[in-house]
């Protein structure tokens, strides 16, 4: 498998690689994976607990008209 970086990643790879956490940059990928799982899961739960949230609860009375005014004066 090829991946190519940004400048940027590989200015931050290289970091990491100096800083003595990881032996190789394969690691610093690995781990950067396994975070993004971490992240992207929770941010997924979090987001399936709001929609059903919204699912279950009562009809609102308000029209998007109403809700959109409220939103606007936050």
């Amino acid at each position: 498998m090829n991946i190519s970086f940004t400048d940027k990643q590989e200015k931050y790879i290289a970091s990491q690689l100096s800083s003595g956490d990881f032996q190789n940059a394969s690691e610093v990928v690995r781990d950067a994976l396994r975070l993004h799982e971490l992240f992207r899961n929770r941010v997924l739960e979090e987001l399936r607990k709001e929609i059903d949230k919204g699912w279950d609860s009562p009809v609102s009375k308000r029209n998007v008209k109403d809700i959109l005014k409220t939103k606007a004066k936050k």
